[in-house]
């Protein structure tokens, strides 16, 4: 464990912050899941509305760097190309 004032307050804060990101990814990988759901029961109207609603989870877990830019892009393109395919079926 750590000694300095500062080294404390460091491991406190790192902490807090894996909390954070362990909450954003979890919430990430479930608007994902629902995606996937809502494509599997056929239902297109909300694999859209669930589209949106991980879209914007991705790109804003992104925006704070817990997840890789490219990571959100691949996921949002995949996504985008199943919900589009069944619209089209």
């Amino acid at each position: 464990m750590a000694n300095h004032k500062s080294a404390l307050k460091r491991h406190r804060q790192s902490l807090l912050a894996r909390a954070r990101n362990r909450a954003v990814k979890t919430r990430v990988r479930n608007v994902i899941k629902a995606v996937r759901v809502a494509l599997a029961g056929g239902d297109t109207a909300a694999a859209e509305t669930a589209l949106l609603t991980a879209t914007k989870a991705l790109d804003k877990a992104a925006g704070k760097k817990i997840i890789h830019w490219k990571t959100a892009a691949r996921n949002i393109s995949r996504l985008s190309t199943a919900v589009n395919k069944t619209k089209q079926a």
